[in-house]
């Protein structure tokens, strides 16, 4: 025991040091991130910013060359493409008349919230975290590890189950196994948090990402569109290759660091927590959701598998750009709502449309700072894409790739490098999207990469940093979750741990990227193009 203890303490010695380099990295991160407004303040400032800078630029008469070839639509008779002014009569009237359409058509508002109702039901009646227990419950020792990460993947599709659910769960499950709770927290984290754009099942971060690339790619192809599926394929793929690295780094770095759990280093009395695997009940309410589930599949199945089927393209018969694909929204709150439904009814959680209703208002009404924030964002992007300075500087940008040579795949080593930095200091993923994507998604579209792609590459960076970034919204809750386990537990011990799923992460994931589009020349998603072709 003595010599178990002694090893323990000297790989805390030979750890990282609070005071090095890379500490002070974070804590200068940290500070800068505390001087940034709330995320709405933020919207609302740059809103404003952008107004006053396109009259700056307006009177200058900044203007650039319209890469686009002629005839192409919304190209100028005279081929350049200028800032337009919003400090103007007209401009003024343009924001004072578009201020409640920027709003209602914001495209990711209406898909977020019709997802949202139906992954509420699933979640309300239990269904999830019944799911995710017995996943990871049933797991036999050897293989808890990479259950406990790959359901953490898996509970992204509902939000925020599995940063109150799936991640005491995991402590308190590995604290079962006699292994330390921390590396449960660690590795369920890992997850639910730096996995977060990996899943195996579309969700509602899908369509919100999609409608903002969408937006950005029209700056330069107003017909181009994007899908909430067009990463699919490569988010499968990554779904098992992040729950393999996260057990990995859990089992050979992070466990060792922290050696044998001390039960007196606890801040609660462990005794006392209690751990339940899925009842009769609800096992039996999961059979049924699973009967329902696939019956669903099976009717939605027959309309896009036939050649004739109802909801295939009407043109070219094909899944691609079809009324299924336009209609995902639409599917993944059936195939949540209803096994959602039927597991309450079973279960006994659910006994009426009352129930579906409550729970469908509960989650409606914890979106009121969702809401507030994608107003002040639209009018952000609104501006950005009236003004032309979305299209200026990609056009500047691009000139500046191509300048230095950086037109090839190697740009996205800079792209998802600097998303994940951005995202230290702007940890919602939509937020940063909103504001990035009408820069990045047109410059690189302009030397010659599809959306899809762009997306993607995004996605990579804007999730491997969210476990050491104390600006992400959920950082406070698992800080004092794992305060329960360590009682002296501070936010550069958190983040010490946390750093080496993030180093691993991006490397991997950056590595999946590279040889899955440019060695095997495989899609990001159904239909999705690897290259622009205007």
């Amino acid at each position: 025991m003595n010599s178990e203890n002694t090893k323990t303490h000297t790989s805390e010695e030979n750890g990282p040091s609070q005071n090095g380099l890379f500490s002070r990295f974070l804590a200068t991160v940290e500070w800068l991130g505390n001087l940034l407004p709330h995320p709405v303040t933020l919207f609302a400032l740059l809103s404003v910013g952008i107004v006053i800078l396109s009259g700056i630029l307006g009177y200058f008469d900044l203007a650039v060359a319209d890469p686009r070839p002629e005839g192409a639509k919304g190209r100028d008779a005279d081929g350049m493409i200028e800032v337009i002014s919003l400090m103007s009569e007209e401009g003024l009237q343009r924001i004072v008349t578009g201020l409640v359409t920027n709003f209602t058509g914001f495209a990711p508002l209406g898909t977020v919230l019709v997802a949202l109702l139906g992954v509420s039901v699933a979640e309300h009646s239990g269904l999830l975290s019944a799911l995710m227990r017995g996943l990871v419950m049933n797991a036999s020792n050897r293989v808890v590890t990479f259950a406990v990460v790959f359901a953490g993947i898996v509970s992204n599709t509902a939000s925020e189950l599995g940063y109150v659910v799936l991640i005491p769960l995991a402590a308190m499950i590995f604290h079962s196994l006699g292994r330390h709770p921390l590396a449960g927290l660690a590795a369920a984290f890992a997850g639910v948090s730096a996995g977060y754009s990996a899943n195996i099942l579309l969700g509602t971060v899908d369509p919100l990402l999609s409608g903002i690339t969408e937006a950005a790619a029209h700056m330069i192809d107003p017909d181009y569109t994007v899908g909430p599926e067009v990463n699919w394929y490569f988010m499968i793929i990554s779904t098992f290759v992040i729950a393999c690295l996260g057990a990995l780094v859990t089992e050979k770095v992070v466990e060792p660091r922290l050696g044998k759990f001390d039960e007196s280093d606890a801040s609660v009395e462990l005794e006392a927590q209690s751990m339940e695997a899925p009842t009769d009940k609800e096992r039996s309410g999961m059979k049924w959701a699973g009967i329902s589930f696939a019956l669903v599949c099976g009717v939605l199945a027959l309309t896009v598998v036939p050649e004739s089927g109802i909801l295939r393209n009407p043109e070219t018969g094909e899944v691609a750009d079809s009324p299924f694909l336009d209609g995902i929204v639409a599917f993944i709150f059936i195939t949540f709502a209803i096994p959602g439904f039927v597991y309450g009814r079973v279960a006994g959680t659910m006994k009426n449309d009352k129930d579906v209703i409550d729970a469908m208002s509960k989650s409606m009404g914890a979106m009121g700072l969702y809401i507030t924030l994608v107003f002040f964002a639209a009018q952000f992007v609104a501006f950005f894409k009236w003004t032309n300075l979305g299209t200026v500087l990609a056009v500047k940008g691009a000139a500046l790739l191509q300048a230095a040579g950086l037109d090839g795949p190697a740009v996205f080593l800079l792209f998802i490098m600097m998303c994940g930095v951005v995202n230290l200091s702007l940890g919602s993923a939509s937020a940063q999207w909103a504001v990035t994507a009408p820069i990045f998604v047109p410059m690189l579209m302009l030397i010659g990469y599809a959306p899809e792609v762009i997306q993607a590459a995004y996605r990579i960076g804007d999730s491997v940093t969210n476990v050491i970034a104390p600006m992400m919204s959920y950082f406070g809750l698992i800080l004092a979750m794992a305060a329960r386990y360590k009682k002296d537990l501070g936010m550069g011990t958190l983040i010490a741990m946390m750093l080496p799923y993030s180093m691993v992460f991006i490397v991997g994931w950056t590595l999946l990227f590279y040889v899955w589009v440019f060695v095997l020349g495989m899609p990001v998603g159904p239909g999705a193009a690897t290259y622009y072709q205007p």
